[in-house]
Protein backbone atom coordinates (compact mmCIF):
# COMPACT_ATOMS: atom_id res chain seq x y z
CA UNK A 1 0.00 0.00 0.00
CA UNK A 2 1.17 3.20 -0.61
CA UNK A 3 0.18 6.62 0.69
CA UNK A 4 0.23 9.89 -0.87
CA UNK A 5 0.25 13.48 0.78
CA UNK A 6 0.42 16.38 -1.45
CA UNK A 7 1.23 19.83 -0.59
CA UNK A 8 2.65 23.28 -1.78
CA UNK A 9 -0.86 24.46 -3.52
CA UNK A 10 -2.51 27.76 -3.22
CA UNK A 11 -3.69 31.31 -4.60
CA UNK A 12 -1.23 32.76 -6.87
CA UNK A 13 -1.42 35.72 -9.75
CA UNK A 14 -1.04 34.84 -13.10
CA UNK A 15 2.50 34.49 -14.45
CA UNK A 16 3.48 33.40 -11.04
CA UNK A 17 5.00 30.03 -9.88
CA UNK A 18 4.44 27.12 -7.17
CA UNK A 19 6.02 24.23 -6.42
CA UNK A 20 3.89 21.10 -5.55
CA UNK A 21 5.38 18.74 -3.50
CA UNK A 22 4.05 14.62 -3.06
CA UNK A 23 5.26 12.36 -0.67
CA UNK A 24 5.15 8.91 -0.67
CA UNK A 25 5.29 6.40 2.02
CA UNK A 26 6.66 3.07 1.56
CA UNK A 27 9.43 1.34 0.01
CA UNK A 28 8.49 0.77 -3.65
CA UNK A 29 8.75 4.85 -4.12
CA UNK A 30 11.85 4.01 -6.55
CA UNK A 31 10.35 1.34 -8.63
CA UNK A 32 7.21 3.49 -9.60
CA UNK A 33 6.60 6.18 -11.95
CA UNK A 34 4.39 8.87 -10.46
CA UNK A 35 2.49 11.31 -11.97
CA UNK A 36 -0.16 14.48 -11.49
CA UNK A 37 -3.30 14.83 -12.72
CA UNK A 38 -5.53 17.83 -12.13
CA UNK A 39 -9.39 17.97 -12.45
CA UNK A 40 -11.72 21.95 -12.28
CA UNK A 41 -15.10 22.19 -11.52
CA UNK A 42 -17.50 20.45 -13.78
CA UNK A 43 -14.47 18.86 -15.94
CA UNK A 44 -12.73 15.69 -16.42
CA UNK A 45 -9.32 14.96 -14.80
CA UNK A 46 -6.93 15.36 -17.21
CA UNK A 47 -3.21 14.29 -16.99
CA UNK A 48 -0.46 16.68 -16.39
CA UNK A 49 2.95 15.10 -16.26
CA UNK A 50 4.44 11.74 -15.33
CA UNK A 51 8.39 10.88 -14.45
CA UNK A 52 9.22 7.12 -14.96
CA UNK A 53 12.08 5.45 -12.81
CA UNK A 54 14.94 6.55 -15.17
CA UNK A 55 13.60 10.21 -14.58
CA UNK A 56 12.12 10.78 -18.48
CA UNK A 57 9.00 13.25 -17.68
CA UNK A 58 6.05 13.18 -20.05
CA UNK A 59 3.54 16.66 -20.14
CA UNK A 60 0.02 16.95 -21.08
CA UNK A 61 -0.04 19.24 -24.16
CA UNK A 62 -1.73 22.33 -21.98
CA UNK A 63 1.26 22.26 -20.10
CA UNK A 64 4.03 21.87 -22.27
CA UNK A 65 7.13 24.16 -21.72
CA UNK A 66 5.70 26.04 -18.49
CA UNK A 67 5.21 22.74 -15.84
CA UNK A 68 8.60 20.51 -14.73
CA UNK A 69 8.52 17.33 -13.21
CA UNK A 70 10.89 15.38 -10.91
CA UNK A 71 11.42 13.09 -8.36
CA UNK A 72 13.84 12.71 -5.43
CA UNK A 73 14.02 9.08 -4.43
CA UNK A 74 15.88 9.27 -1.73
CA UNK A 75 12.98 11.35 0.13
CA UNK A 76 10.31 9.53 -1.32
CA UNK A 77 9.04 12.98 -3.34
CA UNK A 78 7.95 13.98 -6.43
CA UNK A 79 7.78 17.35 -7.51
CA UNK A 80 5.86 19.49 -10.21
CA UNK A 81 7.40 23.17 -10.74
CA UNK A 82 4.47 25.21 -12.24
CA UNK A 83 6.00 29.04 -14.02
CA UNK A 84 3.79 31.34 -15.97
CA UNK A 85 0.64 29.86 -14.32
CA UNK A 86 -3.13 31.00 -15.81
CA UNK A 87 -6.59 31.80 -14.46
CA UNK A 88 -6.87 28.25 -16.43
CA UNK A 89 -4.55 25.85 -14.15
CA UNK A 90 -7.21 26.23 -11.67
CA UNK A 91 -8.13 23.34 -9.87
CA UNK A 92 -7.52 20.34 -7.44
CA UNK A 93 -4.25 18.72 -8.50
CA UNK A 94 -3.60 15.09 -7.24
CA UNK A 95 -0.35 12.73 -6.92
CA UNK A 96 -0.67 9.78 -8.51
CA UNK A 97 1.89 6.54 -8.16
CA UNK A 98 2.14 3.57 -10.24
CA UNK A 99 1.48 4.82 -13.39
CA UNK A 100 1.63 2.74 -16.75
CA UNK A 101 3.80 4.41 -19.09
CA UNK A 102 4.15 3.43 -22.52
CA UNK A 103 2.39 4.81 -25.68
CA UNK A 104 -0.20 6.17 -24.15
CA UNK A 105 -0.01 6.97 -20.00
CA UNK A 106 -2.56 5.68 -17.45
CA UNK A 107 -2.97 6.19 -14.18
CA UNK A 108 -1.85 3.99 -11.28
CA UNK A 109 -4.23 2.81 -8.44
CA UNK A 110 -2.74 4.95 -6.23
CA UNK A 111 -4.08 8.72 -5.29
CA UNK A 112 -3.16 11.46 -2.91
CA UNK A 113 -6.37 13.42 -1.69
CA UNK A 114 -5.22 16.98 -3.81
CA UNK A 115 -4.14 20.19 -2.91
CA UNK A 116 -6.13 23.21 -4.76
CA UNK A 117 -4.15 25.79 -6.88
CA UNK A 118 -5.92 29.00 -7.56
CA UNK A 119 -4.53 31.59 -10.22
CA UNK A 120 -6.48 34.62 -10.21
CA UNK A 121 -5.52 38.43 -9.71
Amino acid sequence: QVQLVESGGGLVQPGGSLRLSCAASGSVFSTMAMGWYRQAPGKQREFIAAITISDRAHYGDSVKGRFTASRDNAKNTVYLQMNNLKPGDTAVYYCNADLRIGTLIFPGDYWGKGTQVTVSS
